[in-house]
């Protein structure tokens, strides 16, 4: 790679473990915004907000940058939470990234990852803020910290109940473009988010291969334009290997799909 690169790859039927330089911060760009939406659906299902309620959409939220909330009219559409957070997370629109930030509160965000034991994550600031961005206030992570979450989101280890846990995942699994969707195929059910900046490329991914699911997170920067191509590698090598497995028993010996549990039915534990 061109840059610097943190991986950090978890098995989620053995618990072992795959990790480079997985203890060093990165900048998340909305890589971030997966927990941003574990915390909207914490507090849906805690009964403090609902996802029906409805937010109008003002000239004063509108930014730049990925999405399609800042073409709209001034005060012309009024969306529910639910909707704003498709929006988060198949376009990454970062004006209803923002709203919802608004909405659900920066510190509640930080306060989850906290609860989590996840003090490496951070969200710093809202979308699209590019003095404070100079400064150096990044919206950061380690590899290893985004590996933890998105486990505890496939084991639905959160502070919510199940089918909270199921709707945010369902959420993050809607089909989006970007490094992880243009190496995995469509028939495998993915949870993430990508980020980009210059010269940084995220993914955040939950990956419930059939036979041999996994968790995903690979961190670049200083990589220039070739960051996406660097998260595609880790990618497709990941996935080659997990797909190796998914259909063998211990000994190497292939069974075929027919044989092996859905990957919802799969026991899955943390990385040793």
């Amino acid at each position: 790679s061109p840059g610097g690169v943190g991986v950090a790859i978890g098995d989620l039927t053995t618990g072992e473990r795959f990790a480079v330089n997985d203890s060093l911060a990165f900048p998340t760009a909305s890589a971030i915004k997966v927990p941003l939406l574990l915390e909207l659906f914490r507090q849906a299902d805690a009964g403090t907000i609902r996802l029906d309620e409805r937010i109008e959409l003002r000239r004063s939220s509108r930014v730049g940058g990925d999405g399609v909330a800042q073409y709209f009219s001034d005060g012309g559409s009024a969306l529910s939470l639910r909707d704003l957070a498709v929006l988060v997370s198949t376009l990454s629109d970062n004006t209803a990234t923002n709203v919802l930030i608004e909405r659900v509160g920066m510190a509640r965000v930080n306060a989850l990852l906290d609860s989590l034991s996840l003090p490496e994550m951070r969200l710093r600031r809202l979308m699209i803020r590019p003095a404070e961005s100079a400064r150096g206030n990044e919206n950061a992570a380690t590899p290893r910290a985004a590996e933890r979450l998105m486990i505890r989101l496939a084991r639905c280890e959160l502070p919510m109940r199940r089918a909270a846990c199921d709707e945010a995942r369902r959420i993050l699994e809607l089909p989006k473009r970007g490094t992880v969707s243009d190496v995995i195929p469509e028939s495998v059910p993915v949870a993430w988010k990508p980020g980009t900046l210059d010269g940084v490329s995220t993914a955040f991914a939950l990956v419930r291969l059939r036979g041999r699911p996994y968790v995903l997170a690979a961190m670049v920067s200083y990589a220039g334009e070739r960051a996406d191509d660097v998260v595609r590698s880790v990618v497709r090598l990941a996935h080659a290997y997990f797909s190796s497995l998914a259909s063998v028993t211990p000994f190497g010996v292939h069974v075929g799909d027919a044989l092996l549990l859905p990957a919802d039915s799969l026991g899955v534990r943390p990385p040793r």
